[in-house]
């Protein structure tokens, strides 16, 4: 026979677990960005050579977790690691409809201008950037004041073109694509994304390593053995991570590219956990992050 003294206290304790889970994931993890390191020489990467790529993605500003004022201190952080390059995954915005309150683009953009990197800071945009964006999601078209937000302060941003950058390491080319779920309701004949990988690639006419920046992993199954390095964000490492398992992770791959370090067929793809919350304002086994890594 169950002792019913017992049975409350088991269930007293199963209460209390829940509330101290629940709110170390929504009040501490999400709150306390570290920086994930890797090491590796992708395909093509000069012998001897190297490069320090410092890697945001999905700050999510106006979210629960991302004022203003964080944005400042990651750009703070940023900083104090001395990348050579400095990237921007995409999704600058909060993942829910615009709101009065929101902070103006003009203000977290003008945190990321304090950005500081030996060889430039470049950027593309992710899904919310375009679904934020009621006049770019009625036209089916841009430029997203996301876009213009980022080009007033000096950062450039790259939708389906690459730029052939002259760095210590030797010549590389970074490449951005444009984002693969840009509208939320495309119309008959309109494809949902404005990504064109193939546009992407054909500026590039010698045989400098090739860092494509993708918001979405998921191009990376087709991506070709000419880009040495793929970099992505968007999964936020499944927000939730139970033993490196994600029960939900924003791809048609599932856990094949919701974090970390992958490599497929001698390719390399890099996926951030990123920095802010999207949807359910929590993260658990998947701490944000600013992503640094070593090449060569």
């Amino acid at each position: 026979m169950l002792d019913r003294r017992r049975v409350l206290q088991t269930l007293a304790g199963l209460f209390l677990s829940a509330i101290g889970l629940g709110s170390y994931a929504y009040a501490w993890e999400p709150t306390r960005q570290g920086v994930t390191r890797y090491r590796l020489k992708p395909a093509r990467w000069p012998q001897g050579e190297t490069l320090r790529l410092a890697v945001i993605s999905d700050l999510h500003v106006g979210g629960p977790h991302m004022p203003v004022s964080r944005v400042r201190a990651i750009v703070d952080q940023t900083n104090l690691l001395q990348p050579d390059l400095t990237l921007l995954l995409g999704d600058f915005i909060a993942s829910r409809p615009k709101r009065p309150d929101d902070p103006p683009e003009a203000a977290w953009a003008a945190e990321l201008a304090r950005l500081r990197a030996a060889h430039g800071r470049f950027a593309i945009l992710g899904n919310h950037d375009w679904w934020h964006d009621a006049r770019a999601q009625r036209d089916y078209r841009g430029p997203t004041e996301v876009r213009l937000a980022l080009e007033a302060v000096g950062i450039p941003v790259l939708e389906n073109d690459a730029r052939r950058l002259d760095t210590k390491a030797g010549p590389l080319w970074l490449a951005g694509l444009g984002d693969q779920l840009a509208f939320l309701r495309p119309r008959r004949g309109q494809r949902r994304g404005v990504h064109d990988l193939a546009a992407t690639l054909a500026g590039i006419d010698d045989d400098a390593p090739v860092i494509l920046m993708a918001h979405e992993p998921d191009i990376f199954a087709r991506m070709p053995a000419r880009v040495s390095l793929t970099l992505s964000g968007h999964t936020h490492g499944g927000q939730v991570r139970i033993l490196g398992w994600s029960p939900i992770v924003p791809s048609h791959y599932g856990n094949r590219y919701a974090y970390g370090h992958v490599v497929e067929n001698g390719r390399d793809l890099v996926v951030s956990a990123g920095l802010g919350t999207s949807k359910l304002p929590v993260r658990f086994g998947a701490p944000p992050e600013i992503v640094l890594i070593e090449l060569g």
